[in-house]
């Protein structure tokens, strides 16, 4: 064989290990983009964007495609340089291409390429989308075949083809946020972006009854109370917006807000005598207490609304939820001007924690990371009453969750203090003190 053949031959070597790289990549690439991102550039207008994502959309014949040609320039690499080495060296040079051939191929064609484009997977998903697409469109016809034969096999098998579900793109979003948190911690910054997120994820699986404020909480007006008393209270209340009840408290039938009664109180030149509260009262909005936090939200805005009451399943008043309380879940405790703030968590120096038996066990998970379950109970109280199954006494001590509960105080029957040891001294130094409920809007 002349030096002109082996030229060839040598140039077609490098040109398909070329290949098999374009293709070893480009599978790393488009499988490993960020979805996020492709959907953001997408919205944003880049058509090369949007081509990526239409081809994971079909992930079998992408990955067909790419596995098709990657193993063709592969084989006929292997095959090229074996022809030439048996030429040369005989019956050795397949022992020669064999080894030769495979480091090669590992080094050039595989861990180089897939290496780039892990590091930089949504840049070259978008530089290679549209050689990809005339790929897949010109292997289509053998890997739709290869794909069916695959489907059948899995099914006889019982293997579940049906991909990624939404369930696990939202595990993905969350350990993605996580790992945020992380980013933040480590760089020395309060994660505070991360548990914003965090809530807001979780906005859809909380319903109002765990964040609502309890009936025995909340800030009433007994309508038969003397109008001169009702305006006196109203204007020195904390709240903008009170609930008012007849007959029962169960009975609501309106909520004050506090601009109305100013505007019948000029109307009426400051004369209380005159004052009609019932013109100062809006319509009370009734929600059941399985409603989400997000539901509840779009349903506030829609409404242009800040407060509603929330009833059981009998139709009986439970608690009500304001405006506030949702976004507080999202960033934290909103203190204004008039808000009435009563500590709830009390840090002790020998790291123990005394809390009021109705924090809520989300304030404890988002001001002090604490990993107590909420989902048959709402409050401390309510852990200790469910976990225990006893109304405990005054100086009882409980063990649960790798959490130490020791009973300080109760009024009745209802536990209103409580000191708790956490498993591990907390780390974190803010948000030491949660409050014991949101409050009146």
């Amino acid at each position: 064989m002349n030096i002109t053949a082996y030229t060839v031959q040598i140039i077609s070597f490098v040109a398909l290990l070329a290949g098999s790289a374009f293709f070893a990549g480009a599978e790393t690439a488009l499988t490993g983009a960020s979805r996020s991102r492709m959907v953001g550039l997408e919205a944003d207008g880049s058509k090369r964007a949007g081509l990526v994502l239409k081809m994971r959309e079909k992930k079998e014949q992408l990955i067909g495609a790419l596995l098709l040609g990657n193993s063709f320039m592969n084989i006929f690499a292997t095959a090229l340089a074996t022809s030439v080495l048996v030429e040369v060296f005989g019956h050795k040079g397949i022992a020669i291409a064999t080894l030769g051939v495979t480091v090669i191929v590992f080094m050039f064609a595989e861990v180089m390429p897939k290496t780039y484009a892990l590091l930089h997977a949504d840049k070259m998903a978008l530089l290679i989308a549209f050689p990809v697409r005339f790929v897949i469109a010109l292997f289509s016809p053998i890997t739709i075949a290869v794909g069916k034969v695959v489907g059948f096999i899995f099914r006889v098998f019982g293997i579940d083809t049906q991909g990624h579900s939404a369930t696990a793109h939202e595990e993905e979003l969350r350990g993605a946020i996580e790992l945020f948190k992380d980013t933040e911690e480590v760089k020395g910054e309060a994660p505070e972006t991360g548990t914003m997120l965090r809530s807001i994820m979780e906005l859809a699986d909380v319903s109002v009854e765990k964040v609502m404020v309890h009936r025995r909480n909340v800030n009433m007006i007994n309508r038969d109370t003397p109008v001169e008393q009702i305006v006196d209270e109203v204007l020195h209340s904390a709240y903008t917006r009170i609930p008012v009840w007849k007959d029962s408290p169960d009975n609501i039938i309106g909520v004050i807000h506090t601009k109305l009664l100013l505007q019948e109180l000029s109307q009426c030149n400051g004369d209380m005598s005159k004052v009609d509260v019932n013109n100062a009262m809006m319509e009370p909005w009734f929600i059941p207490e399985s409603t989400t936090l997000l539901n509840q939200l779009q349903a506030f805005r829609r409404r242009r609304e800040h407060l509603a009451m929330v009833v059981d399943e009998y139709g009986a008043l439970t608690g009500m939820i304001t405006m506030e309380d949702v976004l507080e879940e999202i960033v934290g405790q909103i203190d204004d001007e008039h808000d009435v703030t009563v500590p709830g968590v009390r840090p002790q120096p020998d790291g123990t924690f005394i809390v009021d038996g109705k924090v809520t066990l989300r304030d404890l998970k988002r001001d002090l990371d604490w990993s107590l379950p909420d989902e048959e109970y709402s409050t401390i109280a309510g852990l200790l009453l469910f976990e225990s199954q006893r109304i405990p006494a005054i100086g009882q001590i409980f063990n649960f969750y790798d959490y130490r509960f020791e009973i300080l105080k109760k009024q009745r029957n209802q536990i209103t203090l409580v000191r708790i040891t956490p498993p591990t001294p907390p780390v974190k130094d803010s948000a030491l003190a949660a409050t014991a409920g949101a409050g009146n809007a």
